[in-house]
This record gives structure tokens, sequence and C-alpha cells, in this order.
């Protein structure tokens, strides 16, 4: 293969040519596509890193990132240069590209896995969102890394009554419907948007259709793995040790667990929880079978969780009652104060059960409005919604992160409220 030689296949939808390349770019990644419609082109990558010292989650970053050179645009703040955190909206759309990958990487798969979108030209036309879903499901695909795909991504817009994919951004405007979803080759696996007082029926309809209508991007993907795939990193499942949980178990149920679990107190029942963990780990520590067993000891917060689950599920499901006691129709108590901050413009605390919110509003003119560097332009926001309840939250103690990706989508729920 020559320097600048690549391997190209593309797939038609939606009227639109949709072309995945291998090879252009990034070569000592583990994979990566040059995704392109129209004008508008993104680079996902994606690369994997073997950790010394093995994390009991999957460590899956996502990132990605307009690039302002890629509308022709000079950056237009201070520093002139594209710098700091993600955007909301660039946050916004790394979680939608997260959300239909993270679950087809094999379970217990412990290596650092990252994978970075880049929108390098726009045409202000085709959104590369949507071109970056599948991108990454490309490049994970033709890589060495584990990944049960592909899967595509596209978005549903309704325009004059009738069904668009990958509607332009002019179709956008006039469309009652505005769903990204991503989809494999049996069916929708992940679905986020708004519509404006569609039936039902109606979304179910779309989303059928454009499940149908995606389809040649997996076969582009299949064909693209037969081309340039590598080889898949042999990995073995963890298998879950039948004797151990059922001791496990046993020794949980012995000391405690259920009653813990029936505490109403929120703060009490994570106590008792403790309580029995310790207990549970005491008398496994004087076992003949597990007492000098590491692998097995360290199981024991993952077998309790497991047991808690099935615990509360069976409640439910035989006595119609949840974890504080509450049947499955009645709602938490529910009490507003208004004006709680005597020189905000506007304030309010919010109490439902345990948790609490305060909400606080300033109102400004519109000199104050938001200007927004855009790929389409500058924009405006006359509105702004922020959360930190990371900072005052007593359930996890961790570094002080005012806006992280959970907040930021959290807030996005808001936005047009």
């Amino acid at each position: 293969m020559g320097l600048l030689n690549s391997t190209r296949v593309s797939a038609v939808v939606g009227g639109k040519e949709i072309i995945l390349e291998s090879g252009r770019l990034a070569r000592q990644a583990n994979g990566a596509i040059w995704v392109q419609c129209g004008g508008t082109v993104a680079l996902v990558t994606v690369c994997e890193a073997v950790l010394d010292t093995p994390k009991d989650f999957f460590p899956l970053t996502v990132e990605y990132a307009e690039r302002m050179y890629a509308a022709g645009r000079i950056p237009g703040n201070f520093f002139r240069r594209e710098i700091g955190r993600p955007s909301d909206h660039e946050t916004l759309i790394a979680r939608l590209i997260d959300r239909p990958i993270r679950p087809l990487f094999p379970k217990g798969y412990g290596n650092e896995v990252q994978v970075l979108a880049t929108v390098i030209s726009a045409d202000g036309v085709n959104d590369p969102d949507v071109l970056c879903i599948t991108a990454a499901s490309a490049a994970t695909c033709i890589s060495s890394i584990p990944f049960a795909g592909p899967v595509a991504g596209a978005r549903l817009g309704r325009v004059d009554g009738q069904f668009v994919l990958n509607p332009t951004t002019e179709e956008q405007a006039r469309s009652d419907m505005d769903i990204t979803l991503a989809a494999s080759r049996d069916a929708v696996v992940m679905v986020e948007g708004e519509a404006k007082l569609v039936k039902e029926q109606d979304l179910i309809d779309g989303l059928n259709w454009a499940h149908k209508a995606i389809q040649p991007l997996i076969d582009a993907q299949e064909e693209l793995m037969k081309l340039v795939g590598k080889a898949k990193t042999p990995f073995t499942p963890k298998q879950d040790d039948p004797e151990l949980f059922a001791y496990v178990e046993e020794l949980a149920i012995k000391s405690g667990m259920e009653d813990a679990l029936r505490t109403i107190d929120k703060m009490e029942r994570k106590d008792a929880r403790k309580a029995v963990k310790d207990k549970v780990k005491a008398l496994m520590a004087t076992d003949e079978r597990y007492g000098e067993d590491a692998a097995a000891q360290a199981c024991i917060g993952e077998i309790l969780e497991h047991l808690e689950k099935k615990l509360v599920r069976q409640r439910v499901v035989n006595e119609g009652l949840r974890i504080d006691a509450r049947d499955t129709k009645t709602v938490r108590p529910i009490e507003i104060e208004t004006s709680v901050l005597p020189r905000a413009h506007g304030s309010v605390l919010f109490a439902r059960g345990e948790t609490k919110t305060l909400a606080v509003a300033t109102l400004g003119s519109s000199g104050d409005e938001q200007k927004v560097d855009t790929l389409k332009g500058d924009e405006s926001k006359q509105g702004a919604i922020e959360d930190v309840v990371s900072l005052i939250s007593p359930v996890v103690a961790s570094l002080a992160d005012f806006y992280g990706k959970v907040e930021r989508g959290e807030v996005d729920l808001f936005k047009d409220m």
C-alpha cells in the first residue's frame, strides 16, 4: 500500500452517498475511519492501551470535536485557538456516540479504549454527528479490539408528511421530528430526540422505516471488515463461579441482608448493607476453601450487588413494595419553598423524598445573551442552565467537577423549557 493509498467503501442512504475510508490517515491507530457525506468530513480513530493495573469498570473514553477551520471560520474566543473543555454541543454528541457502542464491548474487558471523532470539514448541509456514530463503529470493527458490531447512526425527520433520513439543515427547519438513532442489523439500539405533537404510532413507523433504510451502512461496514479488518484480540469473558455465588449469598442472607434492604431511611440502609458486607468478609476469611483465596474475596462486592438487585426485585414482584416501602403507585412526598435566597432574582427549594434541589434564576437584558461559535455561524443563547449537583451531593465523594458530561446531559433535557 502506498503512503496515500486507502481502502474505500460507500453506501447510499437517504439518497446521499456516505463514504467510509480506511488508511487515509492515522494508520498507527488501532482503527481509523475517514467518513464523508457531501462536503462534510470527519476523522474517527480508536486506540487501545493495556493497563498495568486493571480497573473494575470498562475505561472507555469518547470525545467529539468540531474544528472551526472545518467551516472556514476563525474561533471568536480571546486566544483565537480552540483550547479548553468541549462545548456543551460537543459533549452531547460524544454521549450519542458512546451510548450505542459501549454495550458492544465484551463484559469484563479491561483495556483502556479511546474513541476520538474530529470534524475536519463541514458543508453546512449534512450534519457530522450521525456520521461519527457510524464511523466510530466502523473504526472499532476493523480494529483488533473485541467488538460485537457493527451499528450505524442516522437522523430521522419528517417533512410534509414524508419520512426523511439524514435531513439537510434546511429540511430540519421544516421537520416535525428530530430523532437521532443507532441500529444494528437486527434492531434499533438507541433513540434520542424530540418531536412536535407527533403521534406515537407515527414515531414507531418512522423508527421501523429508518431501521430498514440504514441497513446499507451495516453492509458497508461488513464489507470494509472483510477488506482491511484486523484479527481480533482473543478475550475470554470472566465466568461466574456458581458455587462461590451461592456460598456468598447464603452468608449474606444469614448476616441479615434482607432486613438491611428493608431499612427505609437511605443512609441507615447504606450503613446496614455495609455491616452485612463486613460480616460476610469476616466469615469468609475463616473459611477453609476461600480464606486464602484473594480472587474469591475480591468478588464479594459484585456478588452482593447481584443479590441486592434480586432481593429488591422479588419484593416488588411478590409484595408490591419498592425499596423505600412505597407501593408501585405512590410517589415520594414533594414540598416546595420559594424565595429562599434574599438577593437572587428568583429561587426555589424543591424536595422530593430525600432528594433536594436548589434552583436559582437570574434575569438579564438582550445584551446579556451568550454568543456561541458553531460550524454554522454565530448563535445566541437567550438562556442558560447549569447543574453543580456533584459538588454538594453526599452520595459520592470525588474530585469536584462543576460541569461534567453527566450534568451537561441532564441540563440538555431542560433547554427548551
